[in-house]
């Protein structure tokens, strides 16, 4: 069995059973442990928030994260044609989970308004809605996933708070999605057999601080799985 529980950071824990469902036949004990909280986020935020349909236009920034590994894979499970926004060092992996187009932010300026989206997905937080806006269609879809770093004031919600008060004034109003994953989205995934976690390192509990640490570099390529 696999699911969510609260404080995860130990030899054992508890949940109710409504929070577990049946480990997919073709994953490990690590990409099952890698599955529910950013896999359940990014069906949040294709499914219900963007309203993803077969035939659209997908990007997802940030697609060689935890939850865009994961965005990658659903669109394309969901028939959409997908681009990811990644750094030099994940364009490979991207490409292989299924991206049709591969951007490299650190070469290519994907919100130069030469190509528009019908679904802009953004895990990473780095750039300004003004930006982000270029690369919509006219009656395209925002979704920002989470909170993000810095904003002293506002504890990493500057962007959201904005899409709030503009959100009224412009015909694109961005949406925000958090993770609270669901008994439902878990079994969801449960039956994507075409979703594969992908894993980069697992750590042993003793090392839970350098595992921290890792992710804040943000240099990790999909998840890192704690092990016990």
């Amino acid at each position: 069995m696999f699911g969510t529980c609260d404080g995860a950071f130990a030899e054992f824990v508890r949940t109710p059973q409504d929070r577990l469902a049946p480990i997919p036949q073709n994953l490990t004990f690590e990409q099952a442990a890698a599955l529910p909280t950013s896999g359940t986020t990014a069906l949040m935020a294709l499914r219900d928030a963007g309203k993803v349909r077969p035939g659209q236009q997908v990007l997802v920034i940030g697609a060689g994260g935890g939850v865009g590994t994961f965005a990658v894979q659903l669109a394309k499970a969901f028939g959409a044609e997908v681009t990811g926004v990644c750094s030099t060092s994940k364009v490979e992996l991207v490409r292989s989970i299924g991206a049709d187009h591969v951007v490299d932010y650190t070469v290519e300026d994907f919100t130069d308004g030469e190509l528009r989206y019908d679904l802009i997905v953004d895990t990473a937080g780095n750039r300004s809605l003004s930006h982000l806006r270029r690369a919509l269609t006219p009656r395209g879809t925002f979704v920002i996933v989470g909170g993000e770093e810095g904003g002293r004031w506002l504890a990493g919600m500057d962007r959201q708070l904005r899409m709030v008060l503009l959100g009224p004034f412009t015909r694109r109003w961005p949406l925000v999605v958090f993770a609270f994953p669901k008994p439902e989205l878990v079994e969801t995934l449960a039956e994507q057999g075409k979703i594969t976690p992908v894993v980069d390192k697992t750590f042993p509990l003793s090392e839970v601080s350098e595992a921290v640490r890792e992710l804040a570099r943000g240099h990790a390529r999909g998840k890192l799985v704690i092990t016990v």
